[in-house]
């Protein structure tokens, strides 16, 4: 449904862009034509600046420590890029290219939750390296895509499931942006679901919300708005499960801020350097972590032998 949307979107944004070139050209004023279209197919660059500015501004004002400019320049340059490959490319042309790896006993999967206005083309690159690692896998959609974060619990419920039966381990949950939501909502209402997750990595997920939700009407947007009713009913019925997670958060995070929204108290939190909300999911201390919680297995049975 979402590669769809963004196919169309895509289409719509393109057509006024060429008819806007087109009028303006057959009217003589090439200049207004070129500028205009260009101002159109740029259209994400001027709402994803809006992006930067604002989280500077509220991140400020909530007194989180400041990156230096050149850094958050360089955020900005490496979003645009990474923004262009994944919503342009990835989710709405190949979410279905990169296949999830199938499950073996006894080796630990991982089931990987996306976040809001996404779908599982965004892990196409988590799911090459593992299928290059021999890593099991499965890439949830979460869908529909603007329905109540409540309403995706049984997705997930489903892949845990399907993963957990095909290798007999509990699977490793790595979630970007809602996706450690929906796995916080998961946690707090499966049955036995602790004992269902080995561990559970987070990359910028609004654990209290996010400023920027307030700008949407969506159901889940929402849900997601800074300290909304949705977010601390379900922090009041965790039974304090926050050492089960890592969390990374960055200062540059241009989606969900003020920064420390991304963070769990009692969490192991880390903080990424310069890096915003999309490229984060692809940062190399998020790959190493995981390659970690993957090897926890590895160093317990091995301690196991000596003994």
């Amino acid at each position: 449904m979402l590669a769809r949307l963004q196919i169309l979107s895509m289409g719509l944004m393109t057509a006024i862009a060429l008819g806007w070139a087109g009028v303006w050209w057959h009217l003589g004023a090439p200049l207004v034509a070129l500028s205009g279209a260009a101002v159109v197919a740029t259209a994400f660059l001027w709402v994803l600046s809006l992006q930067f500015v604002l989280m500077a501004l509220t991140n400020r004002a909530h007194h989180v420590p400041r990156e230096g400019v050149a850094i958050v320049l360089k955020a900005w340059a490496v979003e645009v890029l990474t923004a262009i490959c994944v919503f342009g490319w990835r989710q709405p042309f190949r979410s279905r290219a990169v296949a999830d790896v199938p499950g073996r006993p006894g080796q630990r999967g991982i089931v990987f939750i996306h976040g809001y206005v996404c779908n599982r083309g965004i892990w196409n690159p988590w799911l090459r390296w593992c299928a290059r690692e021999g890593v099991p896998c499965t890439a949830v959609n979460l869908e529909p895509v603007f329905s109540s974060l409540d309403a995706y619990s049984p997705i997930v419920d489903r892949a845990v499931r399907e993963m957990q039966a095909s290798t007999g381990l509990a699977p490793l949950i790595v979630c970007h942006s809602m996706g450690g939501l929906v796995a916080r909502h998961w946690l707090a209402t499966a049955t036995a679901a602790s004992s269902r997750a080995h561990h559970i990595i987070t990359i910028g997920s609004p654990h209290h919300g996010t400023w920027l939700a307030r700008l949407s009407r969506t159901i889940n947007s929402r849900q997601m708005r800074l300290r909304s009713h949705w977010v601390s009913t379900l922090a009041a019925g965790e039974a304090r499960r926050h050492a089960l997670f890592t969390c990374f958060y960055s200062h540059c995070d241009n989606i969900v801020f003020p920064a420390e929204v991304a963070t769990l108290r009692q969490a192991d939190n880390r903080r990424v350097r310069g890096v915003a909300h999309v490229a984060m999911a692809y940062h190399p201390e998020v790959r190493n972590e995981v390659a970690r919680q993957l090897a926890r297995d590895t160093v317990a049975a091995e301690a196991a032998a000596l003994k």
